[in-house]
């Protein structure tokens, strides 16, 4: 059954034109005289619409969007900025409404698009609440029984008597998560809001996702974390200029759209020099880092069993005699994947006189995804510095086991660990 119908979808909007300025007061006057007229003409202009017409001053953000998602089902749409994806949520929500085209949703809608969506400002936590609920058509009862999992999720319990307004950020989005996640809709649409929340709160969200869609609730999920969509979602929708470029299971749409993402990465991604305002310490700090493949190439761009070669460079002096340096690779879930630490695993130390280091890392055990690395310099004693987001890099392709399909379609799992089946005979 469809709890969700889009049919031929589009959303138009008009880019306003700057007026031109007056070169004499009869100009000025007759402008004002005629301005009345001009401006009945420009709002029938901004709310007519004709079908395929196309003007300089007219976006089509959304183009001909047809879909149908069943209930229960869980569905990424991803797509890079600008593609739509705001835009068809905002729809849905009826936050907007479509220039052409239909969308019927059956059953009751909560929708966490931004931050302060849904919420009045002056209201406390705890009206907020009540407020969202009865929107939806729960009953008093229904909303009081969900009161206290919304307080323990959301982690605002001291809070909750206050206004809303003199919320931080992450305060606001955790209550407005656990508002939309806890009141039992029965569709659920989600925008990249989630990324305004720390890591430990995104995962716990995710959970809480993945709760719903057993519960048998209906998810749309907008982001930009390909490991996020590839966990949480049985099929995607990839958008592009406000049209589909795909749609199928999750793990081949990804796919696509990484690979066309990364055959437009520029190579100046393999170098990354120090924003100065990020350092700690200016005696001494890692100043810039270079990305290289094994074939000599500047690259971000890995496949499975590739090595990494990096170029770090330091500046200043370091106070002690001698100093070790670390590597830590992150998955997109922020997850630590591994680690190399030069003095503790392999007794090599740096002298305080080195201005130049490489790290060579692989052969690289790791899925199809991206990933992130932080450098950190530790002398005896102390923590010399530490550049947390020093560079990224994808690895694109995955397969280890000379097969026809890539590691990309395990839905858990960033590593590949080497093994074998065979089989037993019993002995006579």
């Amino acid at each position: 059954m469809s709890i969700i119908k889009i049919n031929n979808l589009s959303k138009c909007y008009r880019i306003g034109a700057q007026e031109e300025g007056y070169s004499t007061i009869r100009e000025a006057i007759m402008k004002g005289i005629t301005a009345p007229f001009r401006n009945f003409a420009k709002l029938q202009k901004l709310t007519k619409f004709k079908n395929n017409q196309e003007e300089e001053d007219m976006i089509w953000a959304l183009k001909d969007i047809s879909l149908e998602v069943e209930k229960g089902e869980v569905l990424g749409i991803i797509g890079r900025n600008g593609s739509g994806k705001t835009t068809l949520l905002k729809i849905l929500s009826s936050i907007t409404s479509p220039t052409k085209g239909l969308a019927e949703l059956h059953g009751r809608v909560s929708s966490l698009l931004e931050v302060g969506t849904g919420f009045h400002p002056e209201l406390t936590g705890r009206e907020n609440i009540f407020l969202n609920g009865a929107i939806l058509g729960m009953k008093k009862k229904e909303i009081k029984k969900s009161f206290d999992d919304i307080v323990a999720f959301s982690e605002i319990g001291k809070f909750i008597d206050t206004p809303v307004k003199r919320y931080s950020n992450g305060m606001w989005v955790r209550l407005a998560f656990a508002v939309a996640a806890y009141l039992q809709p029965e569709i659920l649409l989600i925008d990249e809001v989630l990324a305004v929340g720390d890591i430990a709160f995104q995962k716990k969200c995710l959970g809480r996702t993945k709760e719903a869609a057993k519960g048998g609730r209906t998810v749309l999920f907008v982001s930009h974390n390909m490991g996020a969509v590839r966990s949480l979602c049985q099929k995607a929708i990839w958008l592009d200029k406000g049209q589909i470029i795909k749609k199928g299971e999750v793990n081949e749409v990804v796919r696509d759209y990484e690979r066309v993402q990364m055959n437009e990465v520029n190579q100046s991604s393999s170098f990354n020099k120090r924003d100065l305002k990020d350092i700690k310490n200016s005696n001494f700090y890692i100043s810039s880092v270079e990305m290289i493949n094994s074939r000599g190439e500047k690259t971000t761009l890995f496949r499975y069993n590739d090595k990494i070669n990096l170029i770090v460079n330091f500046n200043g002096v370091l106070q002690a005699d001698r100093y070790s340096l670390e590597f830590h690779i992150y998955n997109e879930l922020g997850q630590l994947v591994s680690q190399g630490i030069s003095g503790f695993y392999h007794g090599k130390y740096f002298s305080n006189e080195t201005k130049n280091a490489s790290i060579e890392i692989g052969p690289l055990a790791l899925t199809s995804g991206k990933y992130r690395i932080l450098l950190k310099v530790m002398t005896r004693t102390a923590q010399a510095d530490i550049w947390e987001n020093a560079i990224g890099f994808d690895i694109i392709e995955c397969q280890p086991f000379a097969t026809s399909w890539e590691m990309s379609t395990l839905r858990e799992g960033t590593c590949v660990i080497q093994h074998s089946f065979k089989e037993l005979k019993k002995d006579n």
